[in-house]
């Protein structure tokens, strides 16, 4: 079973990126997961919800704001195992493809060369 970190909260009407931790699993959980939002950009609130699916793929959650999440964080703090970092792979957002050849199928030609272009010729 393979189980990717969302990295997101639904709060205010929308999806928060968060910060995300993997946490040391307790009792019969397979997996535990830390999301923590620092400062949601519409209400200002600090969320933190943790994620836990046990070995029958049970999911419980557990959400808490403001003072109650500052205080379940030194709590649970020295059970996080590591946080999770996202990479970008995609290197380049556009696309490096340039065509040598106008609408017309015509090869294109040097474009310092003005005495080519047609465009805004008055033409008796």
């Amino acid at each position: 079973m393979e189980v990717v970190s969302v990295g997101y909260i639904h709060c205010c009407g929308g999806l928060r990126k968060t910060r995300s931790f993997v946490l040391v699993p307790v009792k019969n959980f397979v997996i535990c997961e830390l999301d923590c939002l620092n400062k949601c950009p519409r209400c200002g609130n600090y969320i933190i919800q943790l994620t836990r699916i046990d070995d029958k793929d049970n999911i419980s959650t557990v959400r808490y704001t403001n003072s109650r999440a500052q205080k379940f964080w030194k709590a649970i703090e020295s059970k996080i195992l590591y946080e999770e970092k996202f990479i970008n792979y995609q290197k380049y957002k556009g696309g490096k493809l340039f065509l040598y050849y106008n609408e017309y199928g015509v090869k294109k030609r040097c474009y310092s060369n003005i005495s080519n272009l047609k465009q805004g010729q008055f033409t008796p």
